[in-house]
């Protein structure tokens, strides 16, 4: 989240707080070698949902409604709304307080990894950033979303 200046979209730190998300969930290896593990500063699942619904309601509406607010367009917005349904009906059929295993263990646990990276590339690239650099942790998020 380097490239593009953060701040030029008006709830820039909820784009933030959703791409830090789709990003942790699009990211197979850094599931096994964060959540798994239980590596403190990342969070688990669970996190990363409440991170991409908690201020914007993804969970009850589009994010259409968020275009020229959160989301720069009509694909992020369609990519976004793919992500949130397949994580959350996981999350629904194994419960929000299911260790990560079970989520990992998923059948469709790939697809819904498969939707956030889609997501997750696409709003890196409208921001000018690398989508493959490593996710970065809670503290640096919120350091990042006090700071601008």
């Amino acid at each position: 989240m380097g490239g593009m200046p953060l701040n030029d979209m008006p709830w820039w730190r909820w784009r933030t707080n959703v791409r830090s998300a789709l990003h942790m969930l699009s990211d197979p290896a850094f599931q096994q070698q964060c959540w798994l593990a239980g590596l403190e500063g990342y969070g688990d699942v669970t996190d990363a949902v409440y991170r991409l619904v908690e201020d914007t309601w993804l969970d009850n509406w589009s994010a259409e409604k968020y275009i020229g607010t959160i989301f720069r367009d009509a694909q992020e917005a369609s990519l976004v709304d793919l992500a949130v349904l397949r994580v959350l009906k996981i999350m629904h059929q194994v419960g929000a307080d299911a260790p990560v295993s079970a989520y990992l263990e998923h059948h469709a646990w790939p697809e819904a990894v498969r939707a956030a990276r889609e997501a997750h590339v696409r709003l890196a690239a409208n921001d000018g950033d690398d989508p493959d650099v490593e996710p970065r942790s809670l503290d640096a998020i919120r350091l990042l979303t006090r700071s601008a």
